[in-house]
């Protein structure tokens, strides 16, 4: 589920990785068993090159852990939260294009 510059969020990181980030952080929830989920893999790859030094961008794998993931209200995959500050600032559900997710960051960049 990861490409070269994409984060790999799970249970043991995602406390340090996004919830404490210094900067806005981009979690695509999804599963290997999901096909839109695949779609949107080349997106999320792109803008995680795109962001590097600016925005972390990664994906977490929902079948490693659907309790953290319900936690945070995703229900349905893919789901992508955008957090900044350790809360969620923008919610996308399903396959959404990336002028979309990049506007979201560049939100939560200010």
């Amino acid at each position: 589920m990861s490409g070269a510059a994409m984060l790999e969020f799970t249970d043991e990181n995602f406390d340090a990785e996004v919830l404490r980030a210094p900067v806005p952080v981009l979690v695509d929830f999804g599963a290997d068993y999901c096909p839109p989920c695949k779609a949107l893999e080349p997106t999320i790859s792109e803008l995680a090159a795109e962001y590097s030094g600016k925005a972390r961008v990664g994906q977490y794998d929902f079948a490693s852990s659907p309790m953290r993931a319900a936690g945070l209200g995703v229900t349905s995959l893919p789901t992508i939260l955008v957090f900044n500050g350790g809360k969620v600032v923008q919610k996308f559900v399903g396959v959404t294009g990336k002028k979309d997710l990049a506007a979201a960051i560049d939100s939560a960049l200010g």
